[in-house]
């Protein structure tokens, strides 16, 4: 029988916060000009996709498996901060809404980083 440790992703707080992220980015790329739907738009709904559902994916794997998992989630979540600062720049986004989601990214980036070191 396999012992392998599982967890269970819905009981994670890093999973629930880039499910927030995701949703919230869902919520704001809607705004964005027609032009940007197969661009910046699709960029950012994949990365903040890619967030939670790495979580989910790794959290049925081995512990070392799930860490990559969690890399792969972390990746994307730095990717995203990156396309929020070009969203900003282009107008699509205000400095209050790219402030707001950057708070939420830091905190997911430190969580998840604690989380790999505890695994």
């Amino acid at each position: 029988m396999d012992n392998r440790k599982r967890h269970n992703y819905k009981n994670l707080k890093i999973w629930k916060l880039g499910l927030e992220i995701a949703n919230e980015i869902s919520d704001l790329i809607i705004t964005f000009p027609k032009h940007e739907k197969y661009d910046l738009s699709s960029q950012m709904s994949r990365c903040s996709i890619s967030m939670p559902s790495n979580i989910a994916e790794g959290s049925a794997k081995t512990e070392k498996s799930f860490n990559y998992y969690l890399d792969i989630s972390l990746g994307s979540s730095f990717e995203l901060g990156t396309q929020l600062l070009i969203a900003k720049h282009r107008k699509y986004i205000s400095q209050q809404q790219l402030e707001k989601l950057e708070i939420k990214i830091v905190e997911f980036q430190k969580m998840t980083m604690g989380f790999q070191n505890k695994l």
